[in-house]
């Protein structure tokens, strides 16, 4: 019995699981979007929360940094700006402490590794491997998504190809809700190729010590620049330390000394040095013995009633977000007469007055989709959605096609709207597609159904009746077929 309560003991959390755990849930508060197989679209998703946590995971109430800057290179000077200035602010605050401490999917990989099977240890190989992540940033992060910002064509190349957090928090977060079996039919050869090399990492991951962290991640590369120069993490006393090599021996990284790039701040390395040479950075720290009774840890009933506040206030904040979250609106309502109205596949559309956006910026003359008197082709995109600006000549042809039957209405979300009349200027400056900004929040898109994946598109008859609902990318034949159908 004494060893079963042993062993239970051991299994206690240690502080840094406990706060990974805890900022997994508060990145990840909108419970509401896991019921209802929605993507969380609010005001808080504008803000990058520090870790690899992907936008389109249901829960996920902030944006994904890595995700952010590959997006900002084809948005505005201002946008790029601002997401560089709040990395750079991680960055110095804690440097790759955010790895260690802060990441949902660093939380994953150690959860995998208490697996037990034998453990590939690090070695030479595993520290040249290390360097992969720099090149994956270089390459996947700034150099393809630049280029292809460049053509006007946006393509976040990591979150495309690689990143596997994206794959399950995104990806299966989605299609693991039945009211998403629509997706399934938008699944194709990339997708099998990410899913497979998500479940390679994962597999990995049994055996290696936080593989991705290691060998792929760029957001951990980017972070680990500013390490020597972070306010918080870990330090190394130079004066103190007599080369023994115990830290890097204890550490599952591939530091080369502590608090280098490849240091995550987890902390183990302090309980094997034998001079105390290795402290917290940040943290003021009282020398040992000075007063009698006086000791590093202070007075342990205040420690503890310090502790209890701590958590108190931890949970009550988490405990808020959630409720914040779960009874938030899904979208600012556009109709006053919702129960005449839907957005299903039957159901009379519902209307909004959009502003028109032209080539020299969004003007102050609307359109709503339910009056225009013709079959209305409603497009939902976005000129950082890659499929979106792919897709985008088809719905041209058949605005052209069809001019004096059908209307196409191609909608802006929201979001990064201002990058929208320069691509018009550009590629569509006299088209018969019309082109207008979602209301705010993207509350139009949501009220029709949006699911907060783009593109999406819907069609509706003359009279406002909704005909065809598309969750994928179209081509020319798909339009087509839905127009005719309405013609009859």
């Amino acid at each position: 019995m004494k060893k079963f309560f042993a062993k239970l003991a051991s299994l206690k959390p240690t502080r840094r699981k406990i706060i990974q755990l805890y900022t997994a849930l508060l990145f990840n508060a909108n419970l509401k979007g896991f019921v209802t197989g929605n993507i969380y679209q609010g005001n808080t998703k504008q803000m990058c929360v520090p870790g690899l946590n992907c936008y389109s995971c249901p829960g996920a109430v902030g944006a994904c940094p890595l995700g952010s800057l590959q997006g900002s290179f084809s948005a505005g000077k201002s946008t790029i700006f601002y997401v560089c200035g709040i990395l750079a602010l991680y960055g110095i605050l804690l440097g790759r402490m955010i790895c260690g401490w802060l990441c949902p999917f660093g939380l994953i990989q150690e959860l995998l590794y208490k697996i037990k099977t034998p453990k590939l240890k690090k070695s030479f190989v595993t520290r040249i491997l290390s360097f992969l992540k720099y090149v994956i940033l270089i390459f996947f992060v700034f150099i393809v998504p630049i280029t292809y910002a460049f053509r006007d064509t946006p393509l976040p190349a990591f979150c495309k190809y690689i990143c596997p957090a994206g794959t399950l928090e995104g990806g299966l977060g989605l299609l693991s809700n039945k009211v998403n079996e629509s997706y399934f039919s938008m699944l194709g050869p990339l997708f099998t190729w990410k899913f497979l090399l998500l479940v390679s990492i994962c597999v990995a991951c049994i055996f290696i010590f936080r593989m991705f962290c290691r060998f792929i991640c760029p957001l951990g590369a980017l972070y680990g620049l500013f390490n020597k120069i972070s306010f918080f993490g870990v330090k190394l006393n130079t004066d103190k330390c007599i080369g023994c090599d115990k830290c890097i021996n204890k550490c599952k990284m591939d530091i080369r000394q502590v608090g280098d790039s490849e240091c995550i701040s987890c902390g183990e390395c302090m309980s094997v040095c034998p001079t105390g040479a290795i402290s917290w950075k940040g943290i003021k720290q009282k020398p040992k013995g000075t007063t009698p009774g006086d000791n590093a840890k202070g007075n342990p009933k205040a420690r503890k009633i310090t502790r209890i506040i701590s958590a108190v206030l931890l949970v009550a904040i988490l405990v808020t977000a959630v409720v914040y979250y779960w009874n938030e609106s899904d979208a600012t309502s556009v109709s006053t007469q919702e129960t005449e109205y839907g957005n299903q596949v039957g159901d009379n559309c519902y209307g909004a007055d959009l502003n028109i956006i032209t080539a020299d910026g969004i003007t102050a003359d609307t359109v709503n989709p339910i009056k225009t008197g013709k079959i209305t082709i409603i497009n939902f995109w976005g000129t950082w959605c890659t499929p979106c600006v792919n897709e985008l000549p088809y719905f041209d042809q058949i605005a052209t096609d069809y001019k004096d039957s059908v209307s196409v209405i191609a909608v802006h979300t929201d979001s990064l709207s201002d990058t929208a009349p320069a691509y018009i200027k550009e590629h569509y400056p006299d088209s018969n597609l019309i082109f207008a900004c979602d209301t705010e929040n993207a509350g139009y898109y949501t009220t029709l159904g949006g699911r907060g994946t783009y593109p999406y598109t819907v069609v509706i008859d003359s009279k406002g009746v909704v005909s065809r609902i598309f969750f994928e990318a179209l081509e020319y034949e798909d339009l087509q077929t839905a127009v005719e159908e309405i013609k009859g």
